[in-house]
Order: C-alpha cells, then sequence, then structure tokens
C-alpha cells in the first residue's frame, strides 16, 4: 500500500485492543540485555522495523539471537561483543544509532553506523559531543551519518545537557558502562527514563535524584546481571486511539497493556486538562515498569491550552496527533518550548502546518511549537492530498484528522507507517474504523 484514501468514520470506536509493544524498551532490552552475561527472555517484543533494526546490528556484533515465537525470543551475548564485518544499518531508527553509538565508542573495535536517507539527514552532534568529551572518536559527515566510531578508551565525565533529551542521556550513560571513573548526566528536565530503571534492573551501578531543579543520573562500569524481561504495550502508539476515541462520537475503548511510565504520560495529563474522559485500570508495576488499561470515552467538551515547560519531554512524540485533539477542541491551544520537533523524521512543525492546513485547520507555526485555533464545533473539511515526508507519526496523527474530516482525504506514502506500527490499520478495524 502506497497511497490511502481515508473516508470520514461514519459509526463509533469500541471495543478493546492490545497495543503493540513499546519500541522505546523494546530498543533497549536488546541493546542494554546484549551487555548482560548470559541469557535473557524477553517477551512481548516489538514487531516494527524499527527495533528490528537494532536486533540485527547486535546479531552482527555477535549476539546468539532464538525466536521462540513472533514476540518471544532468547539472547545470549555470554561471549561479549565482537567487531562486525560490515557497516551495521539502523535503518530509520534515531534511537538505534544514538544509543548504540554510546556502546560502540567503548570497545576495542572499529565500526560504522549507517542509516536510510531519512535519518542521514538527521543531527548527530548531540551525541557526538559528550561522546568526544569522554575520550571516543568519531568521524561523521558534518554531524550526520554515517559514523565511523574508532574504538577507545574512555572516561566518564559530567555532563550537562542543554535539553531534556533521552537519547542523548542514554547514549552518554551506556558509554559510561565501558568508562573509567564515574559518569553524569545532568538534565534541565526529566527526559523519559527507561535506560536508567533497565539498568538498575539488571544491578548496575546507578543512581538518579534531582537537586537544585535539575535531574541527574550517575553510573559506573557495571556487571549487569541476565533477567527476564516483559515489554509492556507502547503509550506512543496508544496516543492516536486515545486521541480518535476523544474525537470520534460515541466511542467507547479501552487500550490494555499500556506502559504508564510517568516520563511519558504527558499525553494522559493533557488529555485530561483538556477535559478528555479518560481513566487508568489495572494499574501495577513489571520489570521497573508502570503499566496499567486505559479507558477512553467520546469527549465532547474538550477544551484548548497551553502546552509548555517541563511536560514537553513526556510527550515530545505525541506531539503530532495532540495537535489534531486541538483542533476538535473549542478555543486556542499554545504548544512552547518543543523546537526539538523541527530534529525529528521531519520538521514536525512546519510540515504538520502546512498539511493540516490543507484540511481547512487553522495551525500557525512558531519557533518552538504552534498556535492552533478552533471553535469545537467546525469540522475539518478534508479532501486534500496529505504528504508524510518520510515520517511515521504524522501519517498517523492525518489518519485520526481523517476520521473526524466531512470529505476523505489521501495520504500519501501511508508505507511509512510500517517502520513503526505496521499493526496501525488492523487495530483501528478491529475497533469499526
Amino acid at each position: 500500500m502506497n497511497n490511502l484514501k481515508v473516508n470520514p468514520l461514519i459509526g463509533p470506536l469500541t471495543g478493546e485492543i492490545t497495543i503493540p509493544s513499546d519500541k522505546s524498551i523494546s530498543h533497549r532490552s536488546i541493546i542494554i540485555g546484549a551487555l548482560t552475561n548470559g541469557k535473557v527472555k524477553i517477551s512481548n517484543f516489538s514487531s516494527c522495523a524499527d527495533c528490528h533494526s537494532t536486533l540485527n546490528i547486535f546479531k552482527n556484533l555477535g549476539l546468539d539471537v532464538d525466536f521462540i515465537d513472533d514476540k518471544t525470543l532468547i539472547i545470549n551475548s555470554k561471549q561479549g561483543l565482537i567487531k562486525p564485518d560490515c557497516p551495521l544499518d539502523c535503518g530509520n531508527s534515531g534511537t538505534s544509532m544514538r544509543l548504540i553509538a554510546g556502546i560502540l565508542s567503548g570497545q576495542k573495535f572499529n565500526s560504522e553506523l549507517i542509516g536510510d536517507i531519512s535519518l542521514s539527514k538527521r543531527p548527530m552532534k548531540r551525541i557526538i559531543e559528550p561522546l568526544s568529551l569522554m575520550g571516543a572518536k568519531i568521524e561523521s559527515d558534518e554531524n550526520k551519518a554515517p559514523l565511523k566510531i574508532k574504538g577507545s578508551k574512555l572516561t566518564g565525565i559530567s555532563y550537562e545537557s542543554k535539553i531534556a533529551s533521552a537519547q542523548v542521556k542514554s547514549s552518554i550513560l551506556l558509554a559510561g558502562l565501558f568508562a573509567s571513573g564515574e559518569t553524569t548526566v545532568i538534565e534541565p528536565y526529566l527526559s523519559r527514563n527507561h535506560s536508567e530503571l533497565m539498568l538498575e534492573y539488571f544491578d548496575s551501578d546507578i543512581k538518579a535524584y534531582n537537586s537544585d531543579n535539575k535531574f541527574y543520573t550517575k553510573i559506573r562500569s557495571s556487571f549487569l546481571m541476565p533477567k527476564d524481561l516483559f515489554i509492556p504495550g507502547d503509550i506512543s502508539s496508544s496516543a492516536f486511539f486515545l486521541v480518535a476515541s476523544s474525537i470520534v462520537k460515541g466511542s467507547d475503548v479501552i487500550i490494555k497493556n499500556v506502559g504508564l511510565n510517568p516520563t511519558r504520560t504527558g499525553i494522559i495529563d493533557v488529555m485530561k486538562q483538556m477535559n478528555a474522559d479518560i481513566e487508568i485500570l489495572d494499574y501495577r508495576v513489571v520489570n521497573n515498569e508502570p503499566i496499567g488499561d486505559i479507558r477512553v470515552k467520546y469527549s465532547p467538551d474538550l477544551k484548548g491550552i497551553e502546552i509548555k515547560g517541563e511536560i514537553i519531554p513526556r510527550l515530545i512524540d505525541e506531539i503530532p496527533v495532540i495537535v489534531v485533539l486541538a483542533l476538535c477542541a473549542d478555543g486556542k491551544t499554545v504548544i512552547k518550548d518543543a523546537s526539538d520537533l523541527k530534529n525529528k523524521e521531519s520538521d514536525r512543525i512546519n510540515s504538520l502546518c502546512f498539511e493540516l492546513n490543507k484540511t481547512g485547520a487553522d495551525i500557525i507555526p512558531t519557533d518552538d511549537g504552534f498556535i492552533i485555533n478552533s471553535n469545537g464545533k467546525k469540522q475539518l473539511k478534508g479532501g486534500a492530498e496529505l504528504n508524510c515526508y518520510h515520517d511515521h507519526r504524522l501519517i498517523m496523527s492525518f489518519y485520526v484528522a481523517s476520521l473526524v474530516s466531512k470529505n476523505a482525504n489521501i495520504i500519501n506514502d501511508f508505507n511509512w507507517v510500517n517502520t513503526s506500527f505496521p499493526e496501525f490499520l488492523e487495530l483501528f478495524g478491529m475497533l469499526g474504523a
């Protein structure tokens, strides 16, 4: 499927679904699990292309992988990582490239990380700079992929990041596992902390705390103990169903086994502030990660709000579909402090505005976000041909917007959804779309 025509949805979305596995945690289950000395069983591993890019990279680094079924595998890295005999292809995955660069910087062999056309345009200076301060030797194409990494002896540093970025933090912490002394990362806000929780779960020498309105994570070289892992559902993938169920009349949907890590639940906090009818059921903790079911119903009284500051790192990936939610709310919604959207798979600020305004939306781009004007009653006219810029989250956000438009939209290059969410259309179909 290349281009997809999406018709307005006549009936409600109803039923229960189990969302696909969390991509961030799936990446880390391979990356960190491969650093243990033994076997790790991973249950509910993501089927998306990005996570399999990470898996294939570690196969090339000597990881022994045995699939029990489509989503259950056992990895064994008892022999340690070995020198790859080819460039390591990250595909479209920035998580793969940035996190693995931290590990490879401290190895005794040389390696090269490459990516697809989209990933090769994304900035890597944010990890090259701190890793170089630790002693890493990385050659790049003007701070972009490919990254040629010469294995080096690393020394721990204290690095204060100007932005709250889980990828930057994780890259430095993973390098810190191979560095002498202590490595510290300081953030202005707390970014998602899956790496820290998993490193703690595997018994690393790591600690995290906040002081004077800054967030500190410290790590030392550690022996990681192999343990089994269960991957919860991905809240970033859930976001499209949460928003769609809030804006499609008559909807009532339950999403099962969703990861509810507080560094990721900004989407839920924002939806509640906007008067969405949403609740958490069966809350529990598995492998250091909180999990629960989410019930969301059609919410006719959504209101516009201001979204800024420390909540932004907790919902940065969900902002495209939050923009769609705001288009169905009453009043102005302003999103600030989100300039990092320009460094995603596309420039999401300008891409979202340009494409959604074709459908009759009123969105004004700013340097660090959006001004979204809506009276809550006016339906998007639709009837547009929308381009995705090789960006899977734009595709899925456009799909949700199309469900509540007056006329059908055509979404070009819809196949790019497979980089993160190949089950997307199937799950919407199960709910009645």
